[in-house]
C-alpha cells in the first residue's frame, strides 16, 4: 500500500461516514470530479474492490483508531531466520481462509519466531493495523489488559476494557497476534471469540502449547526444523558466537539429530561452541542427554531441550548459576538495576549469560534483559532446589514496592514506558505477597492502584485498592484504600450500589474520616439511586452526625450536603439546604465538595422547572473540573457527572453551543473514554446545529459500538437515535430515516419519548407534511420545550385554527429553553408575517450556531432566498 495524502485521508473518513460523493465535496470544499479522483487512487493504493470496502477502512481511520497498517509490539528479529518458508506459506494461506489460526507446538520448536514472520509478511493486508501481543509475563485476569496496552487502549468511564479493545479494532481489516497463550488458554479463548464476535475484519494469529477451542480455530502444527535448516542455524549461531567456528559436517549433523531439530535446543548449544568445538561440543551433549533418556513418557524433543538447558546450567561457575536461578524471579523485561538489587550479583556475570544465551539481551533504552519461558521455568526450579525462592520472593516485593512508588512520584512527567515495561513484575510480586497486614505489600498495592488508575487500568485499579486494605497496617490507611476504591468503581464499573458499599465499608475502619464518608454513602444513595432502604439511611446519616467534628469544614460540607439529599422531596435535594451545604462546601477549597454541593443545587434548580438555572449552576462545576486531578479515583464521581449533567442541562436550556462544547470535552476527557454512552451525548447538539453529516458519523459509531457491546440497556440512546432519523429526514434519505425511526421506536420501548415527537413534528414542518402531534408530552423531559415549540410552528404551517392558541400555550416552554425561543419567533412570523418576529428568530439562531435553523428561517425572506439556497447547499440539505 503507498502512502496516502491528507486529503485522500479526509476523502476515506468521509466514505466511513458513508456520505455521497457530493456530499464529500460540500463538506471539503472540493469539486465532485476532484472527489472521484481520490476514490480512484484509495481504490488502487488499498488494492479493494468497491466504494464499500473503502468505507469500512475509512470507518477505522479517525483520531484514536487503528494506524493504518502497522502493527503495534511487532518485535524486531535480533537474528535471521532461517528456514521454514513451507511453514510460512501456510500459515499464510490458513490466515487469508480463516479468522483464527494457531500455532502448535512445544517450548522452543519456534512458534514465536514463526509468527513473527508471518506477521510481517501479512501486515499488507491488513490496512487497519492491529498488534502482537507477548503473553509470557500476563497473569489470570490481564489479557484483555495486555492487548489494550499494546493497542494505546484505554478503560474509561461506561466502557469495559474488552468492549474498549474491541470498538478500537473495529471492522477494518486488522491482525491481533497473541503469542504464548497456554498458561492463560480459558481468557485468551474468551476474548478471541469475543472480538470475532465483534470485529468482523480482524483476524487472530495465536501461539500456543494447545488448542484454544474457539470454533472456526484452524491449528498449524509446527515441527522441528528439517535437517538441512537445522544445520544452518547451528553454523550461523556458531559462526555469531564464534567467527572461526569449523566443524565436520557430520559433526554438526549428529549434534543437529541428537537435539530433535528443536531451534532453542540447537541455539544454546551452538552459544557454546566457540569454547568446546564442533567434536567436544558433541561428547558433552552426549553425556548430558544420556542422563534424561531413561526418563519416562513425555515429548522426546522436550527432554531433549531440557537437557540442553541442563547441560549449559552445569558449565556455568558458581556465581553464573546463582544468579541464572535468581533471575528466575522476573515474569518479565528488567533492567540491570533490577538484576542486581534482587540477585545481589555483579553486571559482568550477566554478560556472561547473555553470551552463553541463557539470557535475551533486548537492546534499546534503556537496555532490558529477560530470560525466555522455558528457560525461566528451569530458573525457578534451580531457585526452589537451592531454598533461595523465599528470601529472593522478598527482595522482589521490596524491589516492586520500591519501583511503584519511584514512579508515582513522575506522574507529572514522562512514566509510561516504564511503568508498561515493569508492570508484569509489579503484579507478580504482589500476587505472590503473603495476605494480611504488611508494611512493603501495602506500599505496593497501594502505589499499584495509584498507577494504574492513572493508566486508566480501572478495573485493575479497583481490585489493588480492595487489596491494599487487607495488607494495611492501620485503621486509617485501610479506610484511604476503601475510599480510593469507591472512587474507581464509580468511573470503572458505573455501580452506584459497589460505591455505597465501599464507603460503608470504609466507615466502617476506625479513623476521623468515618463522619465523611458515611455522609457521602448517604449522599451517593440519594443522588444516585441506589435501593437502600430508607430507615438505613437514616442509621447511617444520625451516626454521621454523632461521630462527626462540625468545626472541620470537610465533615460540615459533607455532613450538609447529605442532609440536602435526605430532606428533599422524591429525587430531589432541599432546595435552601442545598445552598446552605454550598455556603459551607466553599470555604473549604475542596474542588470535589464544592462540585458536590453544585450538583445539589442545579439538580433542585431543574426539579423546580427552572433549567436556565440549573445550567448556569453547571458551567461553574464545568469550570472547576480544572481544579481536580484526573489521576486520584477521589475526584472521579464529580468528573463523571458533571459531564453527564452539563450535557443535559445544556440541551434542557436550549443552549446548543453549550451542550456540544460539554459533550466533546467529555469525549477528550481520556477518564471518560469515546464509549457509545459519551458518543451519544454529542450527536443531538451536532444536529440541532445543523453539522447533520458529522453528527451521522457520530451515530453510526454509536451504533456500532453498542451492538459490539451485546447491545445492554439502550433508553439512554433515545435523544441520539430520534436526532439520527431527523437527520437522515432533512438530508431527503427516506430508507435512513425509516431504518433509524425503527431503531428510535427500538431503544425507547413502549413509551414514547418527547424527543421521538420533536423529530417527526421538525421534519414534518420542514417538507410541509402535517402529522398528528399531541405536545403534551411529559414535564421535566429535556426535550419537552422542543417538542411544544415545534408543535406549535406546525400548528401554524398546516394552518390549523388554533394556531395562535397553540403559540401561547407554547410561550412558557421559551422561558426556559432558547431553541423554544428562536423556533417560536419565527412561528410567530410565519403566523402574522412578522419580519421583526423573523427576523429576531434569525438572530437567535445565529447565537445558537444552528445553521440549518438560521438557512431555513431565512427561506421566509423573500430578500435573502438566496443567501439560505447557498447555505442549505452547503449544509447538503436538500431546499424544502
Amino acid at each position: 500500500m503507498g502512502p496516502i495524502s491528507e486529503r485522500e485521508a479526509d476523502v476515506l473518513a468521509a466514505l466511513g461516514a458513508r456520505l455521497t460523493n457530493a456530499q464529500i465535496a460540500h463538506r471539503l470544499h472540493i469539486s465532485v470530479r476532484t472527489v472521484e479522483s481520490h476514490v480512484s487512487a484509495l481504490l488502487r493504493k488499498y488494492g479493494v474492490a468497491d466504494r464499500s470496502a473503502l468505507a469500512e477502512l475509512g470507518r477505522q481511520i479517525r483520531p484514536g483508531g487503528p494506524d493504518p497498517g502497522r502493527l503495534a509490539g511487532l518485535p524486531a528479529g535480533r537474528t535471521s531466520f532461517v528456514g521454514r518458508d513451507e511453514d510460512r506459506a501456510s500459515v499464510l494461506a490458513a490466515l487469508d481462509g480463516g479468522r483464527l489460526v494457531t500455532l502448535l507446538g512445544p517450548g522452543g520448536v519456534g512458534k514465536t519466531r514463526l509468527a513473527v514472520e508471518v506477521a510481517e509478511a501479512a501486515g499488507p493486508a491488513f490496512p487497519s493495523g492491529g498488534a502482537f501481543v507477548d503473553l509470557v509475563p500476563v497473569r489470570d485476569g490481564f489479557v484483555a489488559r495486555a492487548v489494550a496496552t499494546v493497542l494505546g487502549v484505554t478503560e474509561g468511564s461506561h466502557q469495559p476494557l474488552a468492549e474498549a479493545v474491541a470498538a478500537h479494532l473495529g471492522d477494518g481489516r486488522s491482525l491481533l497476534v497473541l503469542d504464548n497463550c497456554e498458561h492463560v488458554i480459558d481468557e485468551a479463548a474468551g476474548l478471541a471469540e469475543q472480538i470475532l464476535a465483534a470485529c468482523p475484519g480482524t483476524r487472530i494469529l495465536v501461539t500456543s502449547r494447545e488448542r484454544l477451542g474457539v470454533p472456526g480455530e484452524r491449528t498449524v502444527p509446527v515441527e522441528p526444523l528439517v535437517v538441512p535448516d537445522a544445520e544452518r542455524l547451528f553454523h550461523d549461531r556458531a559462526l555469531a558466537a564464534d567467527p572461526g567456528f569449523v566443524a565436520d559436517a557430520a559433526v554438526v549433523a549428529e549434534l543437529c539429530a541428537r537435539l530433535d531439530g528443536v531451534p532453542l535446543a540447537i541455539e544454546l548449544a551452538a552459544a557454546r561452541s566457540a569454547s568446546l568445538g564442533g567434536s567436544g561440543l558433541l561428547a558433552a551433549l552426549e553425556d548430558a542427554l544420556r542422563l534424561l533418556s531413561g526418563r519416562r513418557g513425555g515429548d522426546e524433543r522436550h527432554r531433549s531441550l531440557r537437557g540442553v538447558i541442563g547441560w549449559s546450567h552445569d558449565l556455568l561457575d558458581e556465581e553464573e548459576q546463582r544468579l541464572f536461578r535468581r533471575l528466575g524471579v522476573f515474569v518479565g523485561a528488567f533492567d540491570l538495576a533490577a538484576a542486581i538489587e534482587i540477585t545481589g550479583e555483579r553486571a559482568d556475570v550477566l554478560g556472561r549469560l547473555v553470551d552463553k544465551s541463557l539470557v535475551v539481551h533486548l537492546r534499546g533504552t534503556p537496555s532490558r534483559w529477560r530470560l525466555l519461558e522455558v528457560v525461566r521455568a528451569y530458573a525457578v526450579e534451580r531457585l526452589e532446589l537451592a531454598g533461595e525462592q523465599e528470601e529472593t520472593r522478598a527482595r522482589h516485593l521490596r524491589w516492586a514496592a520500591a519501583t511503584a512508588t519511584a514512579l508515582e512520584d513522575r506522574l507529572d512527567g514522562a512514566w509510561r514506558d516504564d511503568f508498561d515495561a515493569t508492570v508484569a513484575d509489579l503484579r507478580a510480586a504482589l500476587a505472590a505477597a503473603p495476605p494480611g497486614p504488611d508494611p512493603t505489600a501495602h506500599r505496593l498495592a497501594r502505589a499499584l492502584a495509584h498507577l494504574t488508575y492513572a493508566r486508566r487500568h480501572l478495573m485493575e485499579s479497583l481490585g489493588h485498592y480492595r487489596l491494599a486494605a487487607t495488607h494495611a497496617t492501620t485503621p486509617a490507611d485501610a479506610a484511604r484504600d476503601l475510599r480510593a476504591a469507591a472512587g474507581c468503581a464509580h468511573v470503572g464499573t458505573m455501580s452506584t450500589q459497589q460505591v455505597f458499599d465501599l464507603l460503608v465499608a470504609a466507615a466502617s475502619q476506625a479513623g476521623d474520616g468515618r463522619a465523611i464518608d458515611l455522609a457521602r454513602a448517604v449522599e451517593t444513595a440519594c443522588r444516585y439511586h441506589v435501593p437502600a432502604p430508607r430507615e438505613r439511611l437514616v442509621a447511617l446519616f444520625g451516626e454521621a452526625e454523632r461521630v462527626g467534628d462540625r468545626t472541620d469544614l470537610s465533615v460540615a460540607a459533607s455532613l450538609a450536603i447529605a442532609a440536602a439529599w435526605m430532606a428533599g422531596p422524591g429525587d430531589a435535594p432541599d432546595a435552601r439546604l442545598a445552598r446552605a451545604a454550598l455556603e459551607v462546601a466553599e470555604p473549604t477549597g475542596d474542588p470535589a465538595a464544592v462540585s458536590a454541593a453544585l450538583c445539589a443545587v442545579g439538580t433542585a434548580a431543574l426539579h423546580a422547572g427552572r433549567p436556565r438555572e440549573a445550567h448556569r449552576v453547571t458551567q461553574q462545576r464545568l469550570s472547576a473540573l480544572a481544579l481536580m486531578d484526573r489521576d486520584d479515583p477521589y475526584y472521579a464521581p464529580e468528573i463523571c457527572n458533571t459531564y453527564g449533567r452539563a450535557c443535559l442541562y445544556a440541551i434542557t436550556a436550549g443552549d446548543l453551543p453549550g451542550a456540544r462544547s460539554a459533550a466533546l470535552a467529555g469525549l477528550n476527557d481520556d477518564l471518560m473514554s469515546q464509549s457509545y454512552v459519551t458518543v451519544s451525548r454529542l450527536v443531538p447538539p451536532l444536529v440541532l446545529t445543523g453539522r447533520l453529516h458529522e453528527g451521522l458519523e457520530h451515530a453510526a459509531r454509536m451504533w456500532e459500538e453498542w451492538e459490539r457491546a451485546g447491545r445492554p440497556n439502550p433508553s439512554w440512546m433515545a435523544p441520539a437515535v430520534a436526532m439520527t432519523a431527523l437527520a437522515y429526514g432533512l438530508l431527503g434519505d427516506h430508507g435512513s430515516l425509516a431504518l433509524w425511526r425503527a431503531r428510535t421506536a427500538q431503544v425507547a420501548g413502549a413509551a414514547r419519548p418527547a424527543v421521538a415527537l420533536f423529530a417527526d413534528v421538525r421534519l414534518a414542518i420542514h417538507t410541509s407534511q402535517p402529522v398528528p402531534a399531541d405536545p403534551a408530552v411529559v414535564p421535566g423531559d429535556p426535550y419537552t420545550a422542543y417538542a411544544q415549540a415545534a408543535a406549535a410552528e406546525l400548528a401554524v404551517v398546516s394552518g390549523l385554527p388554533d394556531a395562535a392558541e397553540r403559540l401561547s400555550s407554547a410561550a412558557r416552554a421559551a422561558e426556559q429553553n432558547e431553541w423554544a425561543a428562536a423556533c417560536l419567533a419565527r412561528a410567530t412570523g410565519r403566523l402574522h408575517a412578522d419580519t421583526g418576529a423573523l427576523t429576531a428568530s434569525i438572530e437567535a439562531w445565529e447565537r445558537l450556531d444552528a445553521r440549518a435553523e438560521r438557512a431555513c428561517t431565512l427561506l421566509l425572506l423573500p430578500d435573502r432566498a438566496d443567501e439560505a439556497h447557498t447555505e442549505l447547499e452547503a449544509l447538503g440539505i436538500p431546499l424544502p
